[in-house]
């Protein structure tokens, strides 16, 4: 078989049109009655094999579920059997996404990464003949540098809570401190439990994507500003309630992720950075600042979760100023 790349922008044949493909809708039940619901089915039980087999996290498994419940869709409309799925039809549903759902390259080979997972599982299952996923490339992208804040805007961001009334500044202050101090993910700092916190000797466990574990220490300030919260606030919001959790919301439920990501959205408003700013950039600090102060890059790996060194490197092309200095300190000919 012959290889087939794809690209954004591509007019692959087609059965029929594809702007009008409802994919935010779904499939009309008229169009989707033959060919859906076994797709469906064979959707969930792909899912149930990757949360077996895989240990994926249910915020990944959750988005595999979304993105081919849309290929399920697309596949009820153009009236196509699963069991002849070719390229040309997963060449097509990469284009009706740009066109109808206007996603941008990045979001599309997320998307194909799990449309390529299904493939490859149906194949091997004898549900299609042949692996479409090996014909598939993924749309070509460039490479954003993630947004980073100076040492100083952090300092000031950090310090925004002790200048406000609200009454849950105590907690709102140990949230950022411990974003920056272990750059752990917003699903990874929402998840934390009492016990997976050790302030006595300064780190914490927490699960990472594919249910990996690992080990993060947890700098003097953060310590500080979580001591406070869990001896004077926490106390005072779980009150007549019972939660695990590490941080909780003003009704002594567990915080979860959207209330987490408008707490920080909250103060960069105040900071003048509205829509430049969110948990993840607080990681993006934490590792930029680590390998701008010396921190070796393996290192940096295991403090943020990375399974490839690869997905850590981007951090070097960060810090100029910090690559200036190796060169004039290392360089023969300086």
């Amino acid at each position: 078989m012959t290889h087939v790349p794809f690209t954004i922008g591509s007019e692959p044949p087609r059965s029929g049109p594809t702007h009008d493909l409802r994919l935010r809708n779904g499939p009309q039940p008229e169009a989707a009655a033959e060919s859906a619901p076994s797709l469906c089915n064979q959707i969930e039980a792909f899912l149930r094999h990757l949360n077996v087999e895989a240990g994926l996290s249910e915020n990944t498994l959750t988005a595999y579920r979304h993105d081919l419940t849309s290929l399920a869709g697309f596949c009820a409309d153009q009236r196509i059997d699963i069991r002849t799925i070719n390229v040309r039809h997963i060449q097509a549903f990469m284009v009706a996404l740009r066109e109808a759902a206007n996603l941008a390259e990045s979001s599309i080979a997320r998307r194909l990464v799990a449309v390529k997972l299904f493939l490859r599982y149906l194949h091997q299952n004898g549900l299609i003949k042949d692996d479409v996923s090996t014909l598939i490339e993924a749309p070509k992208k460039w490479q954003h540098l993630p947004r980073v804040l100076s040492r100083q805007d952090v300092d000031k961001l950090l310090g925004l809570p002790n200048e406000t009334d609200d009454p849950l500044a105590l907690r709102d202050r140990a949230i950022l401190e411990l974003f920056y101090a272990t750059g752990l993910r917003v699903s990874e700092l929402v998840g934390l439990v009492l016990s997976s916190v050790h302030l006595d000797i300064g780190y914490l466990r927490c699960m990472g994507k594919g249910r990996r574990e690992r080990v993060v220490p947890i700098g003097s300030r953060a310590v500080e500003a979580l001591r406070e919260y869990l001896t004077i606030l926490r106390p005072q919001l779980i009150d007549g309630t019972s939660s695990d959790r590490l941080f909780v919301s003003r009704t002594g439920k567990p915080l979860d992720r959207t209330n987490c990501w408008r707490l920080v959205v909250k103060y960069a408003r105040q900071m003048g950075v509205a829509g430049r700013l969110s948990p993840h950039t607080l990681r993006h600090c934490f590792a930029t600042h680590l390998l701008a102060g010396g921190a070796d890059l393996r290192v940096v790996q295991e403090l943020l979760g990375h399974a490839d060194i690869s997905t850590t490197q981007i951090y070097t092309h960060v810090d100029n100023s910090r690559l200036k200095a190796i060169h004039r300190q290392f360089h023969p000919r300086q």
